[in-house]
């Protein structure tokens, strides 16, 4: 377990700081600057989940690890029919008619790109409209004998003509949009880690990918002011944990809050991670909402917007 109080400590110190007096809770919902936006979400198990409008015409999978993920097992869950193999999710998701579909991938971990190259040449020979985002130097470097491997042409696939984005940069396709943000993680090629800012449905989403919590989280929270984060939260070996997940939604300054990635493995936290993240969450900041999720089920949000987004 982590420590919410010497870490949030430091961590608060240095973000105020670093804004130089600027509040890094960014609370400002009642006026937010529209009307709640509805966004459906499904959490695949581990890191990986899915976001989409509510009718469908835009799916977001953040991740790719699908008929290969463990995330159920803890759960007592069967994992369902449309997940449990590439054609029987190619189907599912073909037969929900995307007008786009992107997946964006964090890093390149088994457990959140094992079923990466088996996913898209699949979507592709079925007409599904796909394309894939993810840190530029993987993308356009790292990745490409792979996508080559898997006969996909990344120029074509990959956002950005191929190329990707890097830190502080965006992508957009169709109506949804991208920008790159740093985590505190490591890579199996040595490529920087990643989370997102997305927008999609009318919603800002900070999808913080496997990280720890760091100072920066803060800038994350002035520059882009996401209404909802999804968050690593089940410290073991790989990432922070429940009560530093808490912490770094509080610095983002988001409303509405989402934990993933635990229960997934025996060196993470198990299926009470949530409730963990949920009480930290009330010591932390009781003003952001949580939702718990369970693997396999799609749970419809209605997300208020930050008002401090122009």
């Amino acid at each position: 377990m982590s420590d919410p109080l010497s870490r949030g400590e430091f961590f608060g110190v240095t973000a105020v700081a670093g804004a130089a007096g600027a509040s890094v809770s960014g609370h400002e919902f009642a006026a937010a600057s529209g009307p709640p936006a509805t966004l459906r979400i499904r959490w695949y198990g581990g890191g990986v989940y899915e976001l989409a409008t509510p009718d469908d015409k835009t799916i977001v999978l953040v991740d790719a690890w699908i008929w290969n993920n463990t995330g159920f097992k803890a759960f007592g869950i069967e994992k369902p029919a449309e997940l449990s193999s590439p054609a029987a999710y190619v189907a599912h998701i073909k037969g929900r008619r995307p007008e786009a579909m992107v997946v964006a991938l964090t890093h390149d971990h088994g457990d959140h790109m094992g079923d990466y190259f088996e996913l898209l040449p699949a979507l592709l020979a079925a007409g599904v409209e796909v394309k894939t985002v993810g840190q530029s130097d993987l993308m356009r470097v790292g990745l490409v004998p792979k996508f080559k491997a898997a006969g996909v042409d990344s120029t074509q696939v990959v956002l950005n003509g191929g190329a990707g984005i890097n830190m502080g940069g965006t992508a957009a396709y169709k109506e949804t949009k991208f920008e790159l943000v740093p985590a505190v993680h490591s890579t199996a090629s040595g490529f920087p880690p990643a989370g997102f800012i997305i927008d999609i449905g009318g919603a800002r989403i900070y999808a913080s990918g496997d990280t720890d919590v760091y100072g920066d989280m803060a800038l994350v929270g002035m520059r882009y002011h996401p209404d909802l984060a999804v968050v690593c939260s089940g410290n073991g070996a790989f990432t922070m944990g429940p009560d530093d997940a808490a912490y770094a939604c509080k610095l983002a300054g988001v409303g509405q809050a989402i934990p993933v990635h635990y229960a997934h493995n025996p060196l993470v936290v198990g299926i009470h991670c949530g409730e963990l993240f949920r009480s930290a969450m009330g010591r932390i900041d009781p003003k952001i909402a949580v939702t718990l999720l369970r693997p396999g089920e799609t749970t419809t949000l209605t997300i208020a917007r930050n008002a401090a987004r122009v």
